[in-house]
């Protein structure tokens, strides 16, 4: 279970977070949207620790996590894809996940130097990231640089790196920003798959509609930092006061889309994604 309590967060007079209280619970997907600016992002920082909270608290499965650092809250469950992607780009497609890999297990590369067991582990470490790289489509570009993929490969590869680590949570920040209609679907097959697993619990920010539709179970709104609205998708998005004020959309316009059969494979919509 993910909890904050009051979550807030001030740079000079402008409250950026306000006093956000929200639990997340194992075995659900929960959007949280808002217009640009409303703070998603913000509260994802606080989340993970790259921003350092005014007043409030963080728990993981009831441990307070407000005094780590954004390293030690991975640790210890806490899995974050950022909206850049956030990789090794001189390492190899490999190495980036199989450096994620030995981050999250222990063996001989921490307990010295025994070569035999630091090749059995280097060994276990390659075919685990192999592994995982065969989920993600990319077991064909194992040995290209990171600096050399295409921005949808490096989201492809970032999620990979998160999967590596085997987090509690995950969370995404706008997963198909920046992605063509041929690359987006891989990255929600992908959260699809995450899913069917009841242990985790996935966090996404995302301002597609249809995506949000089709993957939540529980949708909440932030407006000028504040939580304005928590439930499932089909009472948030009915809501006209959320498709008027805190979406952008208009109502007549919403009904529609959440009234018509989910896609199968939804389309990415192009260009870069919004700044918050």
């Amino acid at each position: 279970m993910l909890e904050t309590k009051e979550l807030t967060i001030r740079f000079g007079g402008h409250v950026a977070v306000n006093a956000v209280s929200c639990t997340f619970a194992p075995g659900t997907l929960t959007a949280i949207v808002g217009p640009n600016g409303a703070g998603k992002t913000t509260y994802f920082n606080l989340i993970s620790g790259q921003l350092k909270a005014s007043a409030g608290q963080v728990f993981l499965q009831g441990r307070e996590l407000s005094g780590l650092s954004p390293s030690a809250r991975t640790r210890v469950g806490l899995g974050r894809a950022f909206q850049l992607t956030n990789l090794f780009p001189h390492l190899s497609v490999l190495e980036n996940v199989r450096l994620a890999v030995q981050a999250a297990q222990s063996g001989a590369h921490l307990r010295g130097l025994n070569l035999w067991s630091i090749w059995s582990d280097h060994h276990g470490l390659t075919t685990r990231a192999l592994q995982i790289l065969e989920t993600v489509s990319m077991l064909d570009k194992q040995q290209l640089p990171v600096a050399s993929l295409p921005h949808g490969d490096q989201r492809k590869l970032e999620v990979a790196l998160l999967m590596a680590l085997d987090p509690a949570v995950f969370m995404f920040d706008e997963p198909t920003a920046g992605m063509s209609a041929d690359e987006a679907p891989v990255i929600l097959n992908l959260i699809r798959a995450l899913k069917k697993d009841k242990t985790k619990t996935i966090l996404l920010v995302e301002h597609k509609m249809d995506v949000v539709r089709e993957l939540a179970d529980r949708i909440i709104v932030l407006h000028n930092g504040t939580l304005v609205a928590d439930g499932d998708p089909a009472t948030v998005i009915a809501s006209p006061v959320v498709q008027e004020a805190y979406l952008g959309v208009n109502p007549k316009d919403v009904y529609a889309q959440a009234v018509a059969p989910p896609h199968v494979n939804l389309p990415a919509q192009g260009g870069t994604s919004k700044t918050r």
